[in-house]
C-alpha cells in the first residue's frame, strides 16, 4: 500500500461522513422553531394515485405569513386526503381547508414543546455523532487489517489513524455546531 492508498480510505471516509452530515442536516431541517418553512412537512406522506406521494409533489407549499403555510393541491381532488395527511403526521398542525387550498397556522411554541424539540434535536446529532464514529471505527479496522496483511507500515497505520481521526473530529465538531444553532433557534440560548 502506499500514500495514494490512504488517501483514498481518507476520501471515502470524508465522502460518507458527508452524507451523514448531510442527513443530520435534513433532520434538523424538519424540527419547527415557530417560523414557518415549508421544510417541516417534507415527512408527510399523501395517499395518492394509488401510492404515498411526498406532499410537496401533490401540492404547492407557500408561505405568506411567518406562521402560517399554505398548501395549494395541483388536484383539487386531493384536498381532502392532504388535510388527513398533515394531520396524522405527528407535528401538530390543524389545516383549515377552503376547498381550493389549506392553510395550516403554526401554533407558537410552548415552552414545554421548545424542550421536547430541543431533545430531538440533540437525539439527531448523538445519532450522527455515533454513525460518524462508526465510519472511524470501520476505517480503523480496515488500517489495521492492512498492517497486518503487511499491506502498509505501522508509520503509514499510524498517519492514516491520525488522518481518520482528524476527519472524524472535523465532522464531530460540524455536528455540534448544528446541534448549538438549533437549540439557539428552538430555546434562544
Amino acid at each position: 500500500m502506499d500514500v495514494k492508498d490512504l488517501k483514498e480510505l481518507s476520501a471515502e471516509v470524508s465522502k460518507r461522513m458527508n452524507a451523514t452530515l448531510e442527513h443530520v442536516r435534513k433532520e434538523l431541517s424538519g424540527v419547527r422553531t415557530g417560523r414557518a418553512s415549508v421544510s417541516i412537512l417534507d415527512p408527510v406522506q399523501v395517499e395518492a394515485y394509488g401510492g404515498l406521494m411526498p406532499l410537496n409533489q401533490v401540492a404547492q407549499l407557500s408561505i405568506p405569513e411567518p406562521s402560517l403555510i399554505v398548501a395549494q393541491p395541483f388536484d383539487p381532488q386531493l384536498t381532502g386526503a392532504i388535510e388527513r395527511a398533515i394531520q396524522k403526521s405527528n407535528l401538530g398542525l390543524n389545516p383549515a381547508s377552503d376547498g381550493k387550498v389549506l392553510r395550516i397556522p403554526l401554533p407558537s411554541l410552548t415552552e414545554e414543546r421548545r424542550k421536547e424539540l430541543s431533545r430531538l434535536v440533540h437525539k439527531y446529532a448523538e445519532e450522527g455523532r455515533n454513525a460518524t464514529r462508526q465510519i472511524r471505527r470501520d476505517a480503523n479496522d480496515r488500517l489495521k487489517k492492512m498492517l497486518k496483511d503487511h499491506a502498509i507500515s505501522e508509520d503509514d497505520e499510524r498517519r492514516g489513524l491520525d488522518e481518520v481521526q482528524k476527519i472524524t473530529d472535523q465532522h464531530v465538531a460540524l455536528i455540534d455546531d448544528m446541534q448549538k444553532k438549533k437549540d439557539v433557534e428552538l430555546l434562544g440560548k
